[in-house]
């Protein structure tokens, strides 16, 4: 696995860990299992062919990955019993972008 691959997930756990101990203080911990579940949205990946390509920028390609859906996730952060995890879908939307402009890619 390339380090860049293995930075970007090291990124997926770490960075909701930290905004979830900083935003919650005590009760980090609840959070960070609800933002780590939002990695689920990467299923959408398995319709892509190839599955994985590490050349490929997520945001607009995949539907969990477009406009729409990233709205939504904005829309959540409203909602008290969903605001943990809208922001773990942003976070994980944000560090996706981040991989694509670091690839020269356009998110």
């Amino acid at each position: 696995m390339p380090i860049a691959a293995a930075l970007h997930l090291i990124l997926h756990v770490l960075v909701p860990g930290l905004v979830a101990r900083l935003w919650l203080g005590t009760h980090w911990r609840r959070a960070w299992l609800i933002m780590l579940a939002t990695m689920a949205v990467d299923l959408d990946h398995l319709l892509a062919d190839p599955v994985y390509d590490p050349h490929r920028c997520s945001i607009g390609f995949h539907p969990l990955h477009r406009a729409p859906a990233i709205a939504a996730y904005g829309l959540m952060l409203l909602g008290r019993q969903t605001r943990v995890a809208g922001a773990g879908l942003l976070i994980h939307m944000g560090l996706d972008a981040s991989d694509c402009i670091v690839q020269g890619a356009r998110p």
